[in-house]
């Protein structure tokens, strides 16, 4: 599918860290109607390279262009704004705030009403407040998570937490949605909906939420960082390997099965 136009495009990317090369000479096409993913061992650099991607880490060397504007060193928020939404290894929700609090935190990235208007909530900003509210609740229907829905996300169980931070990357209504480690720590029916749901917001869900244009038309460039192999082989278009900071293949799920350097390095000599 190299007829595909990339959304993002990474070029000989390096980036270390007092003499530690996280990155050495990475570059990678992320491409619409695609989930890739990035999979490699622990130390590989497929944080650093999401990272980098959403400007909390700045590269030495290299450049990374989104819909063909270069946003190397961007800040995160800018490349929030430009449609870039992340979850993260470790989950960084707001923990004394409730789940639809952290859904609606995200929505006011998108809000265009001034600070005094909105501090007054009268006229315009109440009626946007109604229609981002209507779009979190929406997310956190289409999760599952409506019974968590007022609790305070730090009581909430690791898996429902999950939920929620990969809500509020919804909420954001990305162009690009990058998850780290979405199912890590997780048990087996947990890792199952998370997959569903990455396939449903790839898919979009059409007339089921047809005022939620992110949830009706889906997200259609994801980029999923994995270690289970099983899910990965299962839902990506394509994937690219990752070791001590290089890029060692690229391909089709059957490509990077036989692949020999990716058996070596990843899979295990008997995979």
């Amino acid at each position: 599918m190299t007829d595909v136009r990339p959304k993002i495009r990474v070029e000989n990317l390096s980036l270390s860290f007092k003499g530690v090369k996280a990155l050495s000479d990475v570059s990678v096409e992320i491409r619409e109607k695609e989930i890739l993913a990035i999979i490699g061992p622990n130390g590989a650099g497929k944080t650093c390279l999401l990272n980098c991607i959403s400007g909390f880490y700045k590269p030495q060397k290299g450049d990374i262009y989104f819909e063909d504007r270069k946003i190397t060193r961007i800040r995160p928020d800018k490349a929030a704004r430009l449609g870039l939404a992340r979850t993260f290894q470790n989950i960084e929700l707001f923990t004394g705030l409730s789940t639809l609090d952290n859904i609606m935190a995200a929505r006011h990235a998108l809000m265009r009403q001034n600070l005094l208007s909105s501090a007054l909530y009268f006229g315009p900003a109440h009626t946007e407040e109604i229609n981002h509210r209507k779009t979190a609740e929406a997310i956190i229907d289409f999760l599952e998570i409506e019974k968590a829905r007022k609790e305070v996300v730090a009581i909430l169980p690791y898996g429902l937490r999950k939920r929620v931070e990969l809500g509020r990357a919804l909420a954001l209504e990305p162009k690009v949605l990058l998850l780290d480690e979405p199912m890590a720590g997780m048990n087996l029916e947990e890792k199952e909906d998370i997959a569903r749901f990455i396939v449903d917001i790839f898919e979009g869900q059409g007339a089921t939420y047809p005022d939620v244009p992110v949830l009706r038309d889906g997200v259609n460039c994801i980029v999923l960082v994995e270690h289970d192999m099983g899910v990965v082989m299962d839902i990506a278009d394509r994937i690219v390997v990752l070791d001590f900071g290089r890029k060692i293949a690229e391909g089709t799920p059957e490509e990077i099965k036989s692949n020999p350097e990716v058996i070596a390095a990843y899979l295990g000599k008997e995979a």
